[in-house]
């Protein structure tokens, strides 16, 4: 059965407040059946690791931005149609202090409206990249962003809703990384010892991009057979027998990768998406949703010159999506050094927030077309509160320094949903069903948590004093774009 039928059909139904029929809830069945839990993911193609890793340009000051079209080799010997903030794919990593103020003016130069949302930042809601704020093609705007928070590892990308998970896909993302005193004082790995990792994947026909999905596709996310890192595909990087420090984006529009290491070898887990852990964890492997990032520290010391360390996704819980293991890029050992760095025990002051704290408490249930017959079918597939996306409606009013509890509620659904919310960092208190608990990552400070099929996860934050309106969504970039997003109002 064809979307547009399927919607007409069941929206009827609930219209007419009518008992559905057999026929078409047999095909609702079905359909259920085959889509949930990523149940269309296309198998990884593993290349051969032959390409060299590279880096993009680090800015600090005095640069302008510009969306535009460009040509990038994606596959070997072949130019691809691309997007990117800066010449080829991707744009330029961000590297500034907390406590200044970054001016980035802006020049849109493709063919269509988009604009950057700069995730993870808390900056005001005029600078925060709210759909509403595109800039039209030709247009330019100048962000104006205070850096007034904790080093972390964030990165920026479009946010034109109905426009956002092609733009990501064609290349529009790139790196944005604060330092501050605490941070620095650790002497954690830097330099060429610092990688910064953004992993995607791409469907590529004859050579070029290729965004094109189904209504499968909408339901449970457009993924690809070849894994980009750094907009390269296979690559592989020299390393010395030291400690190498990993920040590790997902930029993928809907899949989900469980990062670990060939031969079992473990690796310590000291930030996500806020910034530092209070402790380091050791773990062997860790899962990562679209939008999510984590920081670790991989030690090459005790590896044999020539020996060859793959970053791999490994199977999971997940549906299809988690059902193949593959490797995304290789390390070789190619020189042996001395290297005197160990792990700080402590690495950063992390004050726990507590629930007795809250003025107020929110349900968000997130649901997918088949939990959610009664909803708005005529629009979207995905709900938040039996509500889709508009422009213009503010769905929550938050009072200006609140501190709220968020129970996002997947408990009935089959689908999985990274849920993003822009404007603050958030602490997570809780996760029920499903898996039940909190990961390494989910330690510190988050701005996207990952909530798997049957689970809730409960969240904890204060909102800032300014005022303004911002968004909250799921990263599956597909169901964003079909209307899982909702607006919420500081006031």
């Amino acid at each position: 059965m064809k979307r547009r039928e399927f919607v007409k059909l069941s929206g009827a139904a609930a219209a007419s407040a009518i008992m559905i029929p057999p026929t078409l809830q047999s095909c609702m069945d079905n359909m259920n059946m085959n889509m949930n839990m990523g149940s269309n993911a296309v198998p990884v193609k593993e290349g051969t690791f032959a390409t060299s890793l590279s880096f993009p340009t680090v800015m600090s000051s005095n640069f302008t931005m510009k969306a535009k079209g460009n040509t990038a080799s994606l596959l070997i010997n072949q130019n691809a149609s691309v997007f990117g903030y800066a010449d080829g794919i991707l744009g330029p990593t961000i590297k500034v202090d907390t406590g200044t103020t970054v001016a980035i003016p802006f020049q849109n130069l493709l063919s269509e409206e988009t604009n950057i949302h700069w995730h993870g930042l808390l900056v005001p809601a005029n600078m925060d990249g709210h759909p509403k704020d595109v800039i039209n093609s030709g247009g330019s705007f100048d962000f104006s962003l205070p850096i007034n928070q904790r080093a972390g590892t964030y990165w920026y990308h479009p946010h034109p809703h109905g426009k956002t998970a092609r733009q990501v896909f064609t290349g529009l993302a790139g790196f944005f990384i604060a330092n501050d005193a605490e941070e620095q004082a650790l002497n954690l790995p830097s330099g060429d010892r610092e990688l910064l990792l953004v992993i995607q994947d791409k469907r590529i026909e004859n050579g070029q991009l290729n965004y094109s999905p189904s209504m499968n596709e909408i339901m449970t996310g457009y993924t690809g057979e070849y894994i980009l890192v750094n907009g390269a595909y296979a690559p592989f990087h020299n390393v010395s027998t030291q400690y190498y420090r990993m920040r590790i984006l997902n930029g993928s529009t809907a899949r989900v990768y469980n990062i670990s290491l060939s031969d079992n070898l473990g690796f310590e887990v000291i930030g996500s998406d806020g910034g530092l852990l209070a402790q380091p964890v050791s773990v062997n492997s860790l899962l990562l949703g679209p939008g999510e990032r984590v920081d670790i520290l991989v030690s090459f010391k005790n590896l044999a010159v020539g020996k060859e360390v793959y970053l791999l996704n490994k199977t999971f819980d997940g549906g299809a999506q988690g059902q193949q293991e593959f490797k995304i890029m290789k390390f070789t050992v190619n020189q042996q050094v001395s290297d005197a760095f160990s792990t700080p025990s402590q690495l950063s002051a992390i004050t726990p927030m507590i629930e007795g704290s809250a003025s107020k408490t929110r349900t968000m249930k997130i649901k997918g077309m088949m939990e959610g017959m009664s909803g708005n079918m005529g629009s979207g597939m995905h709900t938040i509160n039996d509500k889709i996306y508009d422009l213009n409606r503010i769905d929550e009013t938050i009072d200006a320094g609140a501190t709220e509890i968020w129970d996002f509620d997947n408990s009935a659904g089959d689908e999985i949903h990274p849920m993003h919310i822009h404007g603050v960092q958030f602490q997570i208190l809780s996760r029920t069903g499903g898996r039940g608990s909190l990961i390494a990552s989910e330690r510190g400070w988050k701005d996207t948590v990952l909530v798997m099929p049957r689970e809730k996860v409960r969240v904890i934050m204060k909102f800032p004093q300014d005022k303004g309106v911002y968004v909250f969504h799921c990263h599956n970039l597909e169901h964003e774009d079909d209307g899982m997003m909702l607006n919420y109002e500081i006031v």
